[in-house]
């Protein structure tokens, strides 16, 4: 079938690179090409960087795509995507841009795919601008799991900027997502995990971060499970703090990372202030994980969940969603919170 072309503001809503990477996705699905002029325009440098230009690449061998604009720097695109296949591939960075970044932009597209897939990406696995490999793994794969995705994803090394050298690789079983999540309470809180993970810096900074969060966070009332990690250091400094939170219906993964210069206690209190804000609001999902759930949701055909907030990058996601799906989507206050929304996807 033959559709028309949608043309795509990259400049619009928040203006970052969630346009075009939800926008590859959905081509990729749904057969529909697209245009986008000014990507990326309300960044600081506006345009393809080099994760984007991979993200572009990868979704263009993933469907055999024809493309106009793909280079660095290039602020219009045209992409008019073939049938998704599935099968091997391996995606480069060359930078410490986000593997996971790529990595979500091509998994919706092959659980349509007709056969197995196997991706690898390597790059950055800890980039403070974007989702870790953790929490994918801990928070958003248990997700698509309760909507029938059979995909699994494993950290293989860690790459933290400015190096990268990361790589995660994932493996995916076709199958669209099916039913309806309803995230609308957290449930009991079962167990909370602190985790330090250090590479070419001393141990000793890892405990001390530790031991620092144990403090800040000793008003949970819960047994916390500490664990340090010292990584190999091939690809130079980095160091990984992170709580999750276990309660029921989901884990909330809190992720941050280390920096030249900033001691131990102040990494752990920017983290302990995290995570003691989500757990005083009402919110099941964080905003973060917020903007990952809706694009699977939409697919699967509905749902609703809390959101600790509305990030202008939700709802720029959500424009982009409608353009190319039947789904509305609506944002309803909660009543007692402050910043507090349901989401709920509609069709």
């Amino acid at each position: 079938m033959q559709h028309p072309t949608l043309m795509l503001d990259g400049a619009a809503g928040e203006g970052g690179g969630q346009i075009l990477r939800s926008a590859l996705s959905l081509s990729m699905i749904t057969g529909i090409p697209f245009v986008i002029e000014r990507i990326r325009a309300r960044r600081k440098k506006p345009g393809l960087l080099r994760q984007h230009l991979t993200a572009v690449q990868a979704a263009q061998q993933v469907c055999g795509a024809t493309v106009q604009g793909a280079e660095l720097g290039s602020s219009r695109l045209r992409f008019e995507p073939g049938p998704v296949q599935g099968g091997e591939y391996r995606f480069a960075i060359g930078t410490a841009g986000s593997c996971t970044l790529v990595l979500q932009t091509v998994l919706p597209a092959l659980w349509f795919a007709p056969e197995d897939s196997r991706i690898t990406v390597s790059g950055g696995t800890h980039n403070p601008m974007a989702p870790p490999a953790d929490y994918l793994i801990r928070s958003w794969l248990p997700l698509m799991r309760q909507l029938g995705v059979q995909t699994e994803i494993e950290l293989i090394s860690h790459g933290f900027y400015p190096a990268g050298g990361g790589e995660v690789r994932a493996q995916v079983t076709p199958g669209r997502p099916q039913g309806r999540l309803q995230l609308l309470q957290r449930g009991a809180l079962l167990q909370v995990e602190l985790e330090a993970r250090v590479a070419d810096v001393p141990l000793e900074v890892a405990q001390r971060e530790l031991s620092a969060l144990s403090q800040a966070l000793s008003s949970l009332q819960q047994p916390l499970h500490c664990h340090s990690r010292q990584l190999p250091a091939r690809f130079g400094a980095g160091n990984v703090l992170q709580v999750a939170l276990c309660h029921d219906h989901i884990t909330a993964l809190f992720v941050t990372l280390g920096e030249k210069g900033v001691s131990s206690e102040r990494v752990a209190e920017r983290l302990a202030r995290e995570v003691l804000a989500y757990q005083r609001g009402r919110g099941v999902v964080d905003e973060h994980l917020a903007d990952q759930l809706i694009l699977p949701m939409a697919l699967a055909g509905g749902g609703a969940f809390v959101a600790s907030a509305a990030s202008e990058h939700l709802r720029t996601n959500m424009q982009v969603i409608e353009k190319f799906l039947p789904v509305t989507f609506e944002l309803s206050p909660l009543a007692g919170d402050d910043t507090a929304v349901q989401v709920s996807v509609l069709t």
